[in-house]
Formats: structure tokens, sequence, C-alpha cells
């Protein structure tokens, strides 16, 4: 990291304590980068966007995430929060708290709901980023994300009409 950003190896351990804390700052500018992206990608969406299409262009942009940058994306998520920073689970509590708004305004009450779907667009990420689904163009990564999206979405509608 510190080679492509120009300096020697050692140059961020004049700013961090150790290995962990640098980790610990990258993993929280990648929470707060992350977020705005999802926030971003539901601004886009007319205000009376269906569920489906909510849900859909926030696993799309979780997705181009992991994807434009991966090893932010397997930082954040490959380790565990370290509860004495703070900082870090704060912006990972940041996160959550509005993913977590987000589906209980559209699914009020369904948590089981959220958990899958937010489990689907976290393991499309970490599929795409350890090789287990080829790699595609953004449009074509964009497109398994939807169609993932709206197979939960009609297995969902099958479920709690019968």
């Amino acid at each position: 990291m510190a080679r492509r950003a120009g300096v020697s190896p050692t140059a961020p351990y004049r700013h961090f304590a150790d290995r962990e804390a640098l980790d610990n700052a990258v993993a929280v500018e990648g929470f707060r980068d992350l977020s705005a992206d999802l926030e971003a990608a539901s601004a886009k969406l007319p205000e009376a966007a269906a569920p489906q299409e909510v849900i859909a262009a926030l696993g799309v942009a979780y997705v181009a995430f992991a994807l434009r940058r991966p090893a932010v994306f397997r930082l954040m998520f490959g380790n565990e929060c370290d509860e004495a920073d703070s900082e870090r689970v704060q912006a990972a509590g940041q996160l959550h708290g509005m993913l977590n708004q987000v589906f209980e305004r559209l699914f009020p009450g369904n948590s089981s709901l959220s958990v899958a779907l937010w489990s689907m667009a976290h393991g499309l990420a970490f599929l795409h980023l350890d090789g287990k689904l080829r790699p595609q163009s953004n449009n074509a990564v964009a497109e398994r994300v939807q169609s993932a999206v709206a197979a939960i979405f009609m297995l969902n509608d099958k479920t709690t009409a019968g």
C-alpha cells in the first residue's frame, strides 16, 4: 500500500502505532465510503421506487464497491471489529444502521428478509472477489445482482401468498 502511494514501506507507521491501527483506519474509511456509495445509489431512485428497485440499487452499489476496492472490502469484512477501536466499531455500526433503516422502512418487522437480502449482496461480492463467479463487465455483474434480488422477491411473494 505504501509503495502505491509513493512512500517508503515504513512511512505509514509515523502516523499509526502498528499494522492493526493502520488496518482499522483503512477499514473506517472503507465503511464511510461504502455508506456514501449506498446513499448515493439510493438518492438516484425516485421517491416512489418499489422495494425491489431500492434493494437492487443498493445491492449493485455494494457489489460494485467490493469489486472496485477489493483489498479494502476484504479488510472491512474479513476481520472482526476490534471492540477497542471505537472508530471502526462506530463506522461499521453506522453502515449497519443505515441498511437496517432502509430494510425496516421497506419491510417493517421482516428481519429475515433483510438478512437474506444483505447476505445475498455480501455473498455475491465475495463470490466475485474469490473468483467463484467468472469475471464480467460491470453491467453483467449489475444484472446478476438484480436477477438475484428479483429471485428473492419472487420466492418471498410465493411464501407470503401461500
